[in-house]
């Protein structure tokens, strides 16, 4: 039994895709723009997306049009959290980001911190590429992540993300 537990294990380490992934995520609490927290421990038992992006970015938009459209298809399983950064973007411009693309999740302002946690940004490693989509299974893990430059059709999300939902 043993080995089979270790095996699948294995298996799902291979599974999984992107430079972040296979590891736990970390865990913040940040607001919205009527500071309204939210916090990772939330969502557990939910397939979580974090969408790390900046709401002038087209890449982002599109981004955020193929998410709205393929999570409606899971309903209550999964849930989306957008971060943006405070030193791009501010309560006027997400708002109209909002506006613009129906959004129907929050929109949370990082004061760097946690997009830093994400991607690992350290003084050898301080680039970022906006968006980045990271999937995190019901129990807190990283299982996939993406960025501008892969594949962010809505084909490619639903199967990514239907690996997860349970």
């Amino acid at each position: 039994m043993k080995l089979i537990t270790l095996m699948l294990g294995f298996a799902l380490l291979l599974s999984a895709e992107g430079k972040y992934s296979n590891r736990r995520a970390p865990g913040f609490s940040i607001p919205d723009m009527t500071a309204a927290q939210y916090d990772t421990q939330d969502f557990r038992g939910k397939v979580l997306l974090i969408d790390i992006m900046i709401t002038g970015c087209e890449h982002c938009q599109k981004l955020a049009d193929n998410l709205k459209t393929v999570t409606a298809k899971y309903g209550n399983k999964v849930a989306v959290l957008s971060i943006v950064t405070m030193s791009a973007d501010n309560v006027n411009t997400v708002r109209q980001f909002i506006k613009d693309h129906a959004i129907p999740w929050p929109v949370l302002f990082d004061s760097g911190q946690v997009i830093a946690s994400y991607l690992k940004i350290t003084p050898a490693n301080p680039s970022v590429h906006f968006p980045h989509l990271f999937i995190i299974d019901q129990q807190g893990m990283i299982r996939a992540d993406f960025e501008d430059g892969d594949d962010l059709s809505e084909a490619n999300l639903a199967a990514q993300i239907g690996k997860y939902v349970k």
